[in-house]
Formats: C-alpha cells, structure tokens, sequence
C-alpha cells in the first residue's frame, strides 16, 4: 500500500509550456480546446498544442495574429505552413511576435 507521502514526494506538478517555448510549429498539428474557470468563476475556453505528449498553450492574441497572417497572404494566394512566436516580457507585460517561416 502506498503513503500519502510517498505519493507527494513523487509527485510532479502538470506544466503547460507556452507555443512561444517551440522552435517553429505547422498550422497543420492538433490543437485541443480546453475549458477553464477564471477567478470570476466564469468558464473560458484556451488552445494547446500537444507535441510528443508536451502541451503548449497558445495564447488568444497568438492565435488571433496568426489567422491575420493566413488570411493576408490567402489574399496573394500564397501559402503559410510554418511559424515561430517570440515571446518578450512578463506577465500582464508579455508580448508576442508571430513569424512566418514557411
């Protein structure tokens, strides 16, 4: 039988990475909707990115910013597959800027 103590000193807290931890990303990998409660006990929905068992949040303002680019360039018929976000800042002072790779 197993302890408590035995459970907490093994356990190992849930860490969400941020898209902004990733090199680069396709538009074409799959995103899980996940639901939530904010500190109003009001529901939200959010984004991950799951690669290799690893989540990655992505941020509303990311995800708004990228369906900019796709829908900029569809106009010129062109393509975008590949991104890359970086991330300066923290907390409320975070920003994030989208590339276009591919």
């Amino acid at each position: 039988m197993v302890t408590l103590k035995d459970v907490a000193q093994a356990y190992e807290p849930k860490h969400t990475q941020n898209i902004a931890d990733l090199d680069k990303f396709d538009i074409s990998e799959l995103v899980e909707v996940r639901k939530g409660i904010d500190n109003d006990e009001k529901e939200y929905e959010y984004f991950v990115l799951v690669r290799d068992e690893e989540e990655y949040r992505i941020p509303n303002g990311v995800m708004n910013d990228i369906k900019n680019i796709i829908e900029a360039n569809a106009k010129h018929n062109k393509d975008v597959k590949i991104f890359s976000v970086e991330k300066t800042g923290e907390g409320l002072k975070t920003r994030y800027s989208i590339v276009t790779l591919e």
